[in-house]
C-alpha cells in the first residue's frame, strides 16, 4: 500500500472531495485515502477516476462519503466541510488526520457546515 498516496487534491481552491477505503480483496490489510478536485463536477466523478487506479494495483475500493475542502496553500489552511449528495458526508475528522500526515505545518479545520 506504500505505493499509494493518502493525499491527492489540487493546490488551490474549493472542490469536491471523497474519502476512499483501500482494501486487499478478501480482507487483511486497509487504509483510507482523500481524493479531491476542481475538475470533478460531481463526488463520483472523482471515485470512477480513483477505483479503475486502484483496482489495477490490486485493491478494493469503497467510498466512505464526501464533501469540500478549501485549500489556502498562500496561507497554509484547510478547511474540510459539507456532504456529498450521493455519498453522503464524509467523517471529516479523519479526512483531517490524514491531511495532517501531508500538511503537518498547515491550520486545518473541519465542520459541518454546508458552505
Amino acid at each position: 500500500m506504500a505505493a499509494v498516496r493518502d493525499v491527492e487534491i489540487d493546490p488551490e481552491g474549493t472542490f469536491k472531495y471523497i474519502l476512499v477505503r483501500l482494501q486487499r480483496p478478501g480482507g487483511g490489510e486497509q487504509r483510507d485515502i482523500v481524493r479531491g478536485t476542481k475538475a470533478a463536477e460531481f463526488h463520483n466523478h472523482i471515485f470512477e477516476k480513483v477505483n479503475p487506479e486502484m483496482e489495477k494495483l490490486g485493491y478494493e475500493c469503497r467510498c466512505l462519503g464526501g464533501g469540500k475542502i478549501e485549500h489556502n496553500s498562500k496561507d497554509k489552511k484547510i478547511r474540510v466541510f459539507g456532504l456529498s449528495t450521493g455519498y453522503g458526508k464524509a467523517d471529516h475528522s479523519v479526512t483531517v488526520e490524514i491531511l495532517k500526515k501531508e500538511y503537518a505545518d498547515y491550520e486545518i479545520t473541519w465542520s459541518d457546515d454546508k458552505k
